[in-house]
């Protein structure tokens, strides 16, 4: 068992913190777009603009593109696989070295609660540049996929069941696995709902899980907990209160299991810091936080 927690600071945002709260709340069905928008206006007095806030906190995808589509080294192509306890048949986004030779390791990438966007798009591509095998299911698919817009997708994936979600998730982590270039390590990396799914997986399928990344996710439900061996390396945003709470009791669980995990603590972001499309974007942290996890692939994935 392994535990490294640490802090890391950076500079004050212009935006008002409660602005991100909002976000927050809004962007995890905590209060509707009416309300959101009716709080920020409040904020017209401290002399931001509609245009202002709305533009730092709504993702700009355009502004999440890291390794470009026609990137020469990577080859993407979307590939269904069948999802028999979840929906049937799923699909995703899969990115591949383009001059892959023998096998190579393969990393599941989980979207946030609103479909595969571009920005979990453009992560994928990350990790095929770095030489692995990804892959981004779309939860949506069952739907049409992906409309193009958060507040569609975002309500798309509320109207499906949580449970086909994650048999779905599950299914794709097996085929993506058993990919003819598969060195036959699996790797999963999410972000937000993402990282609940990436506990999930832990705990789910322990011995087919060679390493978890969870970036701001929850935990799993209590009674699969203790089916976690880990490793685990877990990322977390200091401003990040609803999530934050439920570490302490999942860490003590961890502990008493006796499963391998490595925790961080980025102190002064919000939650979806590694997501450089918003305003919550933390360059350095972001950084940070992804290095680490090109490094514990590289280490528990070779």
């Amino acid at each position: 068992m392994k535990q490294n927690t640490e802090s890391v600071s950076t500079s004050t945002r212009p935006i008002p913190q409660e602005a991100f709260d909002w976000y927050d709340e809004y962007a995890h069905g905590l209060i509707d777009r009416r309300e959101f928008l009716s709080r920020l206006s409040g904020l017209a007095v401290l002399g931001f603009t509609m245009t202002t806030l709305t533009s730092a906190l709504i993702p700009n995808y355009a502004l999440a593109e890291q390794v470009s589509f026609n990137d020469p080294s990577i080859k993407a192509t979307y590939e269904k696989f069948p999802s028999p306890k979840g929906h049937g048949e799923g699909q995703g986004y899969l990115v591949v070295p383009r001059e892959l030779k023998g096998t190579a390791p393969v990393v599941l990438v989980v979207h946030e609660n609103r479909g595969l966007n571009p920005y979990i798009k453009d992560v994928a591509r990350r990790l095929a540049a770095a030489g692995y095998i990804a892959f981004a299911p779309d939860a949506l698919f069952s739907l049409g996929g992906y409309p193009g817009n958060d507040d569609e997708g975002r309500e798309m994936q509320k109207s499906l069941s949580r449970e086909l979600i994650e048999e779905d998730f599950i299914a794709a982590a097996n085929f993506v696995k058993s990919h003819e270039k598969s060195n036959g390590k699996l790797g999963a990396v999410g972000f937000c709902f993402g990282g609940y799914i990436v506990n999930m997986l832990a705990a789910v399928i322990p011995e087919q899980l060679d390493a978890g990344v969870p970036f701001y996710g929850t935990p799993a439900a209590q009674d699969l907990r203790k089916n976690v061996k880990g490793p685990l390396l877990i990322h977390f945003a200091g401003i990040d209160k609803r999530v934050n709470a439920t570490w302490p009791e999942y860490e003590k669980e961890l502990k008493e299991i006796g499963a391998e995990y490595t925790a961080h603590i980025y102190e002064g972001v919000n939650h979806g810091f590694h997501n450089d499309s918003t305003g919550r974007y933390a360059e350095k942290e972001a950084e940070l936080a992804w290095s680490r996890t090109l490094e514990f692939f590289s280490k528990q994935l070779a």
